[in-house]
This record gives structure tokens, C-alpha cells and sequence, in this order.
């Protein structure tokens, strides 16, 4: 009886498979999303039980702007995150830059090497990391923010592999006549490399350097392992608040972590956007 199905026909089906694809995408927002956004909106609860809404109220702001433990812990978070941007994009620029440019023996397994912090468990990653300060004795009880070394070396060993797989793909793109050109015209190797290459790769640098930011600002597992007993960032500070109980300053607090997030999320989408804009205009 086959023979005798009646035919769907074509643009019932597209219109069916839309809609099954459309559920699913609104689903997997709800089911990613719908924790955070609970998490932001009891952050104004005028209640100490997350469970039962009383009203608005921003007194846990207020709460968590005058936690000197809090802030000092944020502090320490920005510190960390800001020098191992920065080195990070250094020594990312570097290694994209060499294995880009230059073929050597070794070759394959360095860029092997490069991929092992990225997708290595990070409890693995801070086990070794332990392992190895304990096994040079780094000193302990420095002073700030030398006390924060140990963390900041961890969070450079696993944020500039990420720098360097973002500017090794831009590179990718460069047209080496114009470094050519450029040392045609009377340029050294470091003026074809600060004129020329350095300004295409800037983009890549940028992203690099919010996503390596973002990463240390974030990181809580590595930190626990790297961390002194009286060096304290702020994922820890908040984790050590949610071991007694789950307030809506907790609440506060991690929200203020989420905007920093996304508000550097999204300012590298718009400058990566504006850029492709231009490039686009430009015709380059």
C-alpha cells in the first residue's frame, strides 16, 4: 500500500523542518541561558533565600563594593589578568610569527606541543603546575604583587597558545608582495616587520589579547593549585563565598564577572567586525 502514500508536499516540509530547527535552537538558548539569567535577576532579590523573591532592591551591590576582601581579590584578578595579557601576546606573536615565516627541523612537534595547554584538562594542567613550582621551591610570602607571580606564570602557559592560534591564522592571509615591496623600496627587516606585517597581524593581536584576558580572569582551577594560602583571586573568593551558602551577593558578585566578560566578549566581535569593514572598503 505503499503505492498509494500520499505525497507531503516540498515547501510543507521545509516549512516543518524550520520550525524543528527553530524549537531546537530556542531550546539549547533556554537550557544554556536560563541558569545565567536567573543568577543575574536574584542578584536584586531583597532576600537572603534565592528561592523566594521579596523585591528589588541593589543593597547587595552596595555589599559587595564595600567587601574590602572582595575587592582586594578582584584587584588581584585584574593584576594577574593584565601582565599575562601582556606576555602572552608577546610570546604569541612570536611563536605565530615563527611558525608562519620559517621551516625547521621540529617543526611538527612544536606545533603539537603549542595545542597540549589548550586541550589538556585543566585539572591536569594545574597538577603540573604545582608540580613544578614545588619542585623549584618558589619562594613563598612575597610581597604584592610579586605574590602573584606563581599564578601569573600558569595563567601565561596556557593563555598565549590561544594568542598564537589566532594571530597564525591572520597571518594567513598576508600578502608577502608587500613585505617584498617594502624592502624593495629600502626597509630592513624590522621596518618590513613594524610597517608592514605587524600592522596585519594587529587584529589578530587585539583578539588575542581580550581572549588571553578573559581566560585569566575567568580561570578558577589552575588558580586553586597555584595559589597561596594567602593569595586569593576573585573566582576563589566567590567559590570560597558559595561554599557557605549561595546569597544574593554572591549572586552580585558573579554577576559583575559575567558583564566584564561580556562587555570584552563583545568588544572584540565589534572591533573585529569594524576592521573587516574596512578592509572590505579598502578592498585589501
Amino acid at each position: 500500500m505503499a503505492f498509494f502514500r500520499p505525497r507531503v508536499p516540498i515547501g510543507a516540509l521545509e516549512y516543518s523542518r524550520r520550525w524543528s530547527l527553530r524549537l531546537i535552537f530556542l531550546v539549547t538558548l533556554v537550557f544554556l541561558y536560563a541558569p545565567i539569567v536567573t543568577l543575574i535577576a536574584f542578584s536584586f532579590n531583597d532576600s537572603r533565600r534565592n528561592i523566594v523573591w521579596k523585591g528589588f532592591t541593589l543593597k547587595y551591590y552596595e555589599r559587595a563594593l564595600q567587601n574590602d576582601e572582595l575587592l582586594l581579590a578582584f584587584a588581584n584578578s585584574l593584576t594577574i589578568a593584565f601582565f599575562s595579557t601582556l606576555i602572552s601576546v608577546i610570546l604569541g606573536a612570536m611563536v605565530a610569527l615563527l611558525l608562519w615565516r620559517f621551516r625547521f627541523p621540529l617543526k611538527a612537534p612544536l606545533e603539537g606541543a603549542m595545542a597540549l595547554p589548550i586541550v589538556i584538562p585543566e585539572i591536569c594542567m594545574g597538577v603540573a603546575m604545582l608540580a613544578f613550582f614545588a619542585r623549584v621551591g618558589w619562594p613563598a610570602g612575597l610581597p604584592w604583587p610579586l605574590n602573584l607571580s606563581s599564578i601569573t606564570i600558569a595563567h601565561i602557559s596556557f593563555s598565549f597558545p590561544f594568542v598564537a592560534m589566532i594571530v597564525r591564522a591572520r597571518l594567513v592571509s598576508f600578502n608577502r608582495e608587500l613585505e617584498e615591496a617594502a624592502k624593495d623600496l629600502g626597509a630592513s627587516e624590522w621596518e618590513a616587520l613594524r610597517d608592514v606585517i605587524i600592522p596585519h597581524m594587529r587584529p589578530g593581536l587585539i583578539a588575542g589579547a581580550l581572549l588571553a584576558f578573559t581566560l585569566s580572569l575567568d580561570d578558577f582551577v589552575i588558580t586553586f593549585f597555584t595559589s597561596g594560602p594567602e593569595t586569593v583571586t576573585f573566582p576563589i573568593k566567590v567559590y570560597s563565598m558559595v561554599r557557605f551558602s549561595v546569597t544574593p551577593e554572591v549572586n552580585a558578585a558573579s554577576t559583575v564577572l559575567i558583564v566584564i566578560t561580556v562587555c570584552l566578549t563583545a568588544l572584540a566581535m565589534w572591533y573585529q567586525n569594524r576592521l573587516a569593514a574596512k578592509e572590505k572598503g579598502t578592498g585589501k
